[in-house]
């Protein structure tokens, strides 16, 4: 690792599973942190994520190396009599301990923060939950489609008049949760360096999914009315709605209200401005469908392309909407290492996506695969202090088997 990255030396303990908590240690990994990924004997699940449906399907497992690439791996069955051995080692080692186990099954695995602090004061136990630590549902799973999506009234926020819940991106949520626990990490680091102590952190995925919604969720603390459902075709404000080019492209569009003379001339309609169904504030609320309808025809006749030249040569926001497989193309991603290059993976993983983070002066870890299924049982545990027979000890009860050989 770069001796000049700015975690180099930290060491980190991934004992998360699925998504939130292990891009969090990715995020660290990707500035040069030693992160040891914790599985049980037969894996985190997300291992697999690729063959769950609705899951994109796909040979290779790209879930699984995009939450953790830069990663050594061991197996650890904590449910082994022998296991609070190399948990202890392993956090005497640790300067970062990132936990999601829920908290009734982590007081039987003795891993709360009082179990474990002991072994380490200075350790940053980071935390990461569905609902939060109290009240009454603090013990339930909770995915980011439930607790991010569900329960913070995103999914309610995201649909169109008249139509049901959709179902939202899987892992969205986790990844924007992920960023959070990241920053809770660092601040705790921070508060180490200042006073040697370390510290209990933690976030959840409703936490995250209510800052998200936050613009929505003060405005119901304060008693707001709120506007019906988005319709399309009837919008609250036509200057904030979905259009349609002719070459099937929709697109979102913002025109604040020192842009709207600019885009009218611009798209040949100078005449909305002195239309009275329009000019006079009252009347325009009326009559935001006959403008919305009007502006679809406009819009309707001319390519994306076409749109792209006249929106940016007036400086208006918007944005084309695209799939994922347009995404990619996109040379934004390229040039601003959204998208950088994989090593080791194999099949068709050659790229992967970058943590959203960057610090100028500071050139983040190349991206490296994931580790197989106890990968580095050995070298971890060698490294922890254990020798020869002690780890002939620990394969023999199962509290760390035996790796699988890495297929050719």
């Amino acid at each position: 690792m770069a001796s000049d990255n700015i975690f180099s030396g930290l060491k980190v303990v991934d004992l998360a599973s699925f998504i939130a908590g292990p891009s969090a240690a990715v995020i660290l990994s990707d500035f040069g942190a030693d992160v040891i990924k914790v599985e049980p004997p037969n894996g985190d699940l997300w291992r697999i994520g690729h063959k769950i449906p609705p899951q994109p399907q796909a040979k290779d497992p790209y879930p699984w190396h995009l939450a953790n690439r830069n990663k050594r791996g061991i197996t650890l069955d904590l449910k082994s009599p022998s296991a609070s051995q190399v948990l202890e080692k392993l956090v005497k080692w640790a300067d970062v301990l990132i936990v999601n186990t829920p908290h009734p099954a982590r007081k039987k695995l003795k891993l709360e923060y009082d179990d474990v602090v002991q072994w380490n004061p200075r350790l940053i136990y980071a935390d990461v939950t569905g609902f939060g630590e109290k009240g009454p549902d603090a013990s339930l799973p909770g995915f980011d489609i439930t607790a991010y999506w569900a329960r913070s009234g995103l999914l309610s926020m995201t649909r169109d008049a008249g139509a049901p819940p959709t179902w939202p991106v899987a892992g969205s949520g986790d990844n924007a949760t992920a960023v959070g626990l990241y920053s809770a990490i660092v601040t705790a680091l921070y508060r180490r360096e200042r006073t040697g102590k370390g510290s209990y952190v933690t976030t959840s995925l409703l936490a995250e999914g209510i800052w998200s919604a936050s613009v929505s969720i003060q405005a119901a603390l304060c008693e707001a009315k709120f506007f019906a459902p988005h319709d399309r075709k009837n919008p609250a404000n036509a200057a904030l709605n979905v259009y349609q080019a002719a070459d099937g492209t929709w697109f979102v569009l913002i025109i604040t209200p020192d842009k709207l003379a600019a885009v009218a001339k611009a798209i040949g309609r100078a005449d909305l401005l002195t239309d009275p169904r329009f000019s006079d504030p009252a009347k325009l609320v009326t009559n935001m469908a006959q403008l919305t309808a009007i502006l679809d025809e406009v819009f309707g006749a001319k390519p994306m392309a076409h749109w792209y030249e006249v929106f940016n040569g007036i400086h208006v926001t918007f944005g084309a909407v695209r799939g994922p497989q347009e995404v990619i193309d996109d040379p934004q991603l390229r040039a601003n290492d959204i998208v950088v290059p994989l090593e080791g993976a194999g099949g068709k993983l050659t790229s992967t996506i970058s943590s959203p983070i960057q610090v100028h002066d500071v050139a983040k870890q190349p991206a490296r695969r994931a580790p197989d299924l106890g990968e580095h049982n050995e070298e971890v545990l060698k490294q922890l202090g254990f020798n020869a027979s002690e780890i002939d000890s620990l394969r023999a009860s199962g509290t760390v088997p035996k790796a699988k050989e890495r297929a050719a």
